[in-house]
């Protein structure tokens, strides 16, 4: 898993005034600058970086003195943290988390604009034995603020993996783990009450999608436009995963006791993976998840959930009216994390560790969004994405064919075998699945491998191409008559005039034949639309006459737009 996974709500009953929450905190992005790793930039370039891209917000996984440093007069809001392994120094000895909040935090103060402590990390998931110690250390950290005269500034909470929130589909029925609920996320939610902090989670919707077991749709997770899945309990329709998960865990708070909070989110972790492998997929040497984690995914996700935040959309179905922060996971791809370079947590990142993007993003809200949908009933396509790569390309092959695709077209010596290369290959067996589905919802991602097209590819070779052409033995009297017929009943003939781009050669034949194929193609290659009693007939490897190459698809004319004589030629 991505190390620090959190969501940040801020919490207060409705009988304590929400005073730390400034007006002009709602709507921000920010990163997580994680430094596992040994050639990354060094901070003063990293918070150049971090200025010159617009962001505004970060969150670092210690308190380094030189990254602090570095952020100085650069406005730059900082969350700093106490790590794991200095937590029950923290809990146990009062003087200890003074001296921690004074050289950690009040030295870099206000130069440094550091406004949040998180005490620990995901302490539920990967350190339970301090679970009894998590709350007074964070109570020492808040009292040592308050000596300092910090405490309204800097606020203190603690990073919670969003798996401590269990039966968390439907939302409503989300609920804290039985081990902790009671016993630790209790009273943390009195001491965040009555400090008016907040409550932070890590969220990551890919891990739930990626899942052996999962059948979430692609879109939903990825927060691209979908019909959403409706809460059986609530009838609340939810329009992606996170929004789903984020109203698990206020369903979960409420069943503590704490319904009246006014709510405040901060996401303040989340992100999606734009390469490697996960879990026991990374030991088999196999993609988890069809290859979910691809630069199109993360893409999508990252600068979907910039976008929705900068627009001002930050509420729930729960909570529609709530405010919302985002840090997006990671600034850097991290070469030490993991166990190895094909490891997915290496892949986070927004940034090479040259400082170049791994893909396109704006935290300006520049982003293009993602593409619409098309409209009901209209026609589309599924191609293959050249850029995912032969090992992605040849998985989506695979899953297609061995899925309901009917892949005889592309076998040796079959009529679209060639050209024989896997991206063509891929695109035919990706758009046949995706067809045999009725171009539902998800058939076409692959995880990346493949899009959605509007318009009809010429890459993707169509099994049943034939084409008409005039027959010469029947004379030309005959031909004229096919001809005259064609040109009068729909075909385009005006390519066939002087000057047009098939009137060369000038023969009857060669005239005849594009008039007659351009018919039997406009009424979709219908039966009997190429006999003309016996002047024309149909063949099925494509026909060149002198410079002219005879269209064999066409777009047909009727109460749309589309100009006559739109062709897709080979």
């Amino acid at each position: 898993m991505a190390p620090t996974r959190l969501l940040v709500f801020i919490l207060g009953a409705a009988m304590a005034p929400l005073l730390f929450v400034p007006a002009d905190a709602a709507g921000q992005v920010g990163v997580d600058y994680g430094r596992v790793a040994n050639d990354l930039p060094d901070p003063a370039t990293v918070a150049q970086l971090l200025k010159q891209s617009g962001i505004t917000m970060v969150r670092i996984y210690d308190a380094d003195e030189a990254v602090l440093r570095s952020l100085a007069n650069t406005g730059i809001k900082v969350t700093v943290m106490v790590p794991n392994e200095n937590l029950a120094d923290v809990a146990g000895n009062p003087s200890h988390a003074l001296d921690w909040v004074r050289s950690k935090v009040a030295a870099f103060l206000p130069a440094t604009q550091i406004n949040g402590v998180a005490v620990g990390n995901e302490v539920f998931k990967s350190r339970p034995d301090l679970n009894p110690q998590l709350v007074p250390a964070m109570a020492n950290v808040q009292a040592a603020l308050a000596q300092l005269g910090l405490a309204g500034a800097v606020k203190v909470t603690t990073p919670i993996a969003f798996d401590a929130v269990v039966d968390s589909f439907p939302p409503s029925d989300g609920r804290f783990q039985d081990d902790i609920a009671q016993s630790v996320m209790k009273p943390l939610l009195g001491f965040l009450q009555r400090t008016g902090s907040y409550l932070t989670l890590n969220i990551y919707p890919f891990f739930a999608y990626a899942a052996p077991s999962s059948t979430i749709n692609l879109d939903y997770a990825l927060g691209n436009p979908n019909p959403g899945v409706p809460d059986p309990n609530t009838k609340l329709v939810y329009p992606t995963l996170l929004d789903a998960q984020l109203d698990a865990a206020y369903y979960a708070t409420e069943k503590l006791g704490f319904s009246a909070v006014q709510w405040r989110t901060s996401l303040t972790e989340s992100g999606w993976p734009s390469g490697g492998r996960w879990g026991s997929s990374l030991e088999a040497g196999g993609v988890l998840g069809s290859g979910a984690a691809s630069i199109a995914n993360a893409q999508a996700y990252n600068n979907n959930l910039i976008n929705r935040i900068l627009s001002g959309k930050t509420g729930t179905p729960r909570h529609p009216d709530a405010d919302m922060d985002v840090y997006i996971f990671a600034l850097f791809n991290e070469n030490l994390k993991g166990s190895g370079p094909d490891d997915i947590e290496r892949h986070f990142g927004l940034f090479y560790p040259n400082m170049q993007k791994v893909y396109e993003f704006d935290f300006h809200g520049g982003a293009p969004p993602p593409p619409s949908p098309a409209p009901p009933g209209a026609e589309s396509w599924c191609v293959a994405n050249a850029a995912a790569g032969d090992g992605r390309l040849q998985a989506a092959l695979d899953y297609a064919c061995s899925h309901g695709a009917d892949c005889s077209g592309i076998q040796p010596g079959a009529v679209c075998f060639e050209p024989n290369t896997l991206l063509a290959h891929a695109s035919y067996a990706v758009n046949s699945y995706y067809q045999n589905n009725g171009r539902a919802s998800g058939t076409c991602d692959f995880s990346g491998a493949a899009h959605v097209v509007f318009q009809e590819p010429a890459e993707i070779c169509d099994p049943n191409a034939s084409w008409c052409v005039a027959n010469a033995a029947v004379g030309d009297d005959r031909l004229q008559a096919a001809l005259d017929y064609a040109c009068g009943h729909g075909a385009d003939c005006s390519p066939i005039q002087p000057g047009g781009k098939c009137f060369e050669p000038n023969t009857m034949v060669a005239h005849a034949s594009y008039a007659v194929n351009s018919y039997y193609q406009r009424n979709h290659r219908a039966s009997g639309t190429c006999d003309f009693s016996g002047a024309a007939s149909v063949v099925f490897k494509a026909p060149k006459i002198g410079n002219c190459v005879l269209p064999w698809k066409a777009w047909i004319q009727e109460t749309t737009s589309m100009s006559e004589g739109s062709y897709a030629a080979i």
